[in-house]
């Protein structure tokens, strides 16, 4: 198995979807691993690959799921919330899409990608049921799909199938919040996800979650600290350092600022590039869902070199 190239970003490729990538490639020799309890580098990889893959078009979701073994597919699109439940007879994913704001429009505007957590959404704290309270905008939007989809995910639930829940940026948002309502699912694999409620919530919150968060990836900052808190344990992905829980970059991660101009850490080969013609802030960069299911892939094939694995 060999590693990906990691793309130039650009302003044609900076948000999604990218339907020119070869979603789970190589998965006959990484089957997802639909018991796991502790982290898993394969099923990061698979799952981002999921949050990634949800964000094109409907019909070629189902394919791409499809060809990766998960044939029954269910799409779910409410009042601007989207939610695709794919599965077999072992195992389900339960992927929330994220946040089409910040479309391809020929210009670049920072403000644009945070505009759904700060602006255009309700940031205000609102009881939630199973404990604390979380954010209104977030809340709500799953209360659009919740009683369609629930009935889906406890036929898998059935079967016998795992579920296991998971999103990018906004859609990591709604999984979180999904999770915590379900209880009962196998594992939360959330990417460049925002803060969703407040510390009672982080108290009460039970499902098994892993927060993975690129570099200075600027959706992990926002909402604001003080009232909001993170949930779930938090790896940091740095490029030629691997997948971490380190104290230091937990920091750094949390507190991402837009005017972060900084290359990052790792080799150069590893690195994502200035965009063509103009300057793309690192800590925006490094939000492209794109970028977690390379750097996930590549360092899932280190990992299996060091074992001897390949």
């Amino acid at each position: 198995m060999c590693k990906k190239d990691v793309p130039e970003i650009t302003f044609k490729n900076l948000s999604p979807p990218y339907t020119d990538y070869d979603y789970f490639q190589n998965r006959q020799w990484v089957p997802f691993d639909y018991r796991a309890s502790a982290f898993s580098p394969v099923n990061a990889w698979w799952l981002a690959e999921a949050s990634t893959l949800v964000y094109a078009d409907e019909a070629y979701v189902r394919q791409r799921f499809s060809q990766a073994g998960l044939e029954r597919i269910k799409f779910f699109n409410r009042a601007g919330t989207q939610c695709f439940v794919a599965g077999n007879s072992r195992f389900a994913i339960v992927a929330f899409r994220g946040s089409q704001i910040w479309k391809r429009d020929g210009r670049f505007d920072p403000s644009q990608i945070i505009a759904d957590f700060k602006t255009n959404i309700d940031i205000r704290l609102a009881d939630w049921p199973l404990g604390g309270r979380v954010h209104s905008g977030f809340k709500a939007a799953l209360e659009e799909v919740w009683n369609d989809l629930l009935p889906e995910i406890r036929q898998h639930q059935e079967r016998g199938a795992k579920i296991w829940v998971t999103g990018h940026s906004l859609g990591a948002a709604l999984a979180t919040l999904a999770a915590d309502r379900l209880q009962d699912v196998q594992g939360l694999y959330t990417y460049g996800s925002p803060r969703v409620g407040d510390q009672g919530f982080q108290e009460s919150f039970r499902p098994k979650t892993f927060r993975l968060v690129n570099g200075s990836d600027i959706v992990a900052g926002v909402p604001p600290e003080g009232p909001y808190r993170h949930v779930g344990e938090l790896r940091s992905i740095a490029p030629g350092d691997g997948i971490n829980d380190r104290a230091d970059l937990a920091e750094k991660a949390d507190g991402a600022s837009c005017l972060d101009a900084s290359s990052g850490s790792g080799s150069g080969q590893d690195r994502p590039k200035y965009g063509t013609g103009a300057f793309i802030p690192k800590s925006i960069r490094d939000h492209v869902p794109l970028l977690y299911s390379i750097f996930l892939w590549n360092e899932l094939v280190d990992s299996l070199r060091s074992e001897g694995r390949e």
